[in-house]
């Protein structure tokens, strides 16, 4: 177990019957940068079942904090669901990824592109007084199937904004789009759909994507990642390369069925 801390679950919170988020103490050795990932798991049968997830937290959090999907015959969600306060967790002690401000270009919008559990690196970034730093505007769009499934939402349309440290930061700056698309809410549709037509840009009072403004992260799944980075490039954006250097776009491509 050299390669993984042993951490203690402090807090479990189920948002509806297919997600959920988890909180571990931290090991005062880990260190990350926010928007990276880690393998978390368990021991099965006496060897270690590790999937990779972003984490939620930031680097300057005394806790760690991730945020799951429940997936019933996945190998580690199918028990990791059922996890409580005091169980243990492991957690890969080099933390890596793709989603960071250091693989970007300067830019005066980012915008943050999730569907799903793929909201868990921006909850770290969203978060990340270094961010409101570097951007004028920060976008955070979420895409989800049913309104029970924008977890988070309250911490993006109020607790940011009311917390002493960050409120300042994000008052002028932080924009939260949230879109569902299998029953009635006040933004509908596929992220993708709501961007070709210009309906997004119009909600949020920013002109269309542009290589000269805009920056964007991704996170969701594969075939999610692919349509929107596709849409990026017809926008003009370019994305960094994957072997080191900067790009107008970022994506997290360490996803793995749970």
């Amino acid at each position: 177990m050299s390669k993984f801390y042993e951490e203690t679950v402090t807090y479990v919170h189920h948002w509806n019957d297919t997600l959920f988020t988890l909180k571990t103490t931290r090991n005062a050795g880990l260190r990350f940068r926010n928007g990276e990932f880690a393998m978390i798991g368990l021991e099965v049968n006496g060897k270690p079942l590790m999937r990779a997830y972003s984490i939620a937290s930031t680097n300057y959090d005394e806790e760690l904090e991730f945020y799951s999907i429940k997936v019933q015959d996945g190998p580690l969600t199918s028990i990791l669901q059922h996890i409580k306060v005091g169980d243990k967790l492991l957690v890969s002690k080099k933390p890596t990824g793709t989603l960071v401000l250091d693989d970007l270009n300067p830019g005066k919008h980012l915008y943050m592109l999730a569907t799903g559990t793929g909201l868990a690196p921006f909850l770290s970034l969203a978060r990340d007084p270094e961010v409101y730093e570097r951007f004028e505007k920060v976008i955070v769009v979420h895409g989800v199937r049913y309104v029970s499934e924008l977890g988070y939402r309250e911490m993006f349309e109020k607790a940011l904004f009311e917390d002493e440290l960050l409120g300042e930061y994000v008052k002028d700056k932080l924009i939260y789009y949230p879109t569902v698309t299998r029953e009635p809410f006040r933004n509908e549709g596929r992220m993708t759909d709501l961007m070709k037509s210009g309906k997004l840009f119009t909600d949020i009072g920013l002109p269309p994507i542009n290589p000269s403004d805009d920056r964007a992260m991704i996170c969701g799944s594969p075939s999610m990642n692919k349509d929107v980075a596709a849409l990026l490039d017809e926008f003009g954006l370019k994305p960094s390369p994957r072997m080191g250097g900067t790009g107008d776009y970022v994506v997290e491509r360490a996803f793995v069925e749970q």
